[in-house]
């Protein structure tokens, strides 16, 4: 393995260890709001501590961009840290989040960890190696189309005003897919789809930790990722958009007729 996975892999499994030890406690757990519909637990920060640690010991001068302590975006090396991605989730006992972690070198993505603690599955990828489950190789579904297939999405929650021109995409995709999954980490989502499970997917306002990892798993497993432009834009945008090539720009061509144009502009 990539020794740069090799160190993601390591972070990524003790962060998860910490918080599968806290799932069975959630009454203990202390939780603050960060803005509408936005919570940061204490699992959160101890696990990105624990991430931040590992990661400096092995590599002190890498940067590192993380969800609750930010960081410096455009350093030659940049660790993308999102260390309970579906916090909601978690604080839900809903068994659907994991630990993202990614490595843009000279603004490419270059490696990626993404791990499950509760089903123990393993995601990775690094640029030109290819992406893997538990050490085995996967591949994105080669659709044509949307038609008949199954697509992940994620609503707006933080983003209350972007709600009408979402459910209009909602409604153009409902009617052709076979069915629409909104199971609530962008992160897990994306690892779905470079594995198969998921034919496709599509959100609008994430972060770069929401979105790094999972992108690079999708291309290595032989996907695309864009905005909603068909651009390389998304980790800027936040609006991202995942598939086979085919499917990609079919389910484009869906979304983009109820884009409004801040959607359509990267921040």
């Amino acid at each position: 393995m990539n020794p740069m996975v090799n160190i993601g892999v390591r972070a990524a499994r003790n962060a998860g260890t910490i918080i599968a030890r806290h799932v069975d406690r959630l009454d203990r757990v202390r939780v603050e709001s960060k803005g509408i519909n936005d919570y940061v637990s204490d699992v959160d920060r101890m696990a990105e501590q624990e991430i931040v640690n590992i990661l400096h010991k092995a590599y002190p001068d890498h940067a590192i961009l993380a969800e609750e302590s930010g960081g410096n975006a455009d350093a030659e090396y940049v660790w993308i840290v999102d260390p309970l991605d579906g916090t909601t989730n978690f604080l839900h006992g809903f068994p659907h989040f994991a630990v993202s972690i990614a490595l843009r070198v000279r603004g490419e993505l270059e490696a990626a960890v993404i791990y499950d603690p509760l089903r123990q599955e393993l995601f990775t990828a690094h640029r030109g190696g290819g992406a893997m489950l538990d050490g085995r190789k996967i591949r994105v579904p080669n659709n044509k189309s949307i038609q008949g297939r199954l697509i992940g999405t994620g609503f707006p929650f933080k983003y209350p005003q972007q709600l009408p021109a979402y459910l209009e995409m909602f409604r153009a995709v409902s009617q052709r897919a076979a069915d629409l999954r909104r199971a609530g980490s962008a992160a897990l989502d994306l690892a779905y789809v470079a594995c198969g499970r998921l034919d496709g997917f599509w959100e609008l306002g994430l972060r770069p930790w929401d979105i790094a990892g999972g992108a690079l798993l999708v291309r290595e497993a032989g996907g695309v990722v864009c905005d909603f432009n068909g651009d390389d834009g998304f980790l800027e945008s936040g609006n991202v958009v995942a598939g086979s090539p085919r499917l990609l720009h079919d389910l484009l061509q869906e979304i983009r007729p109820h884009c409004t144009p801040a959607m359509l502009t990267r921040s």
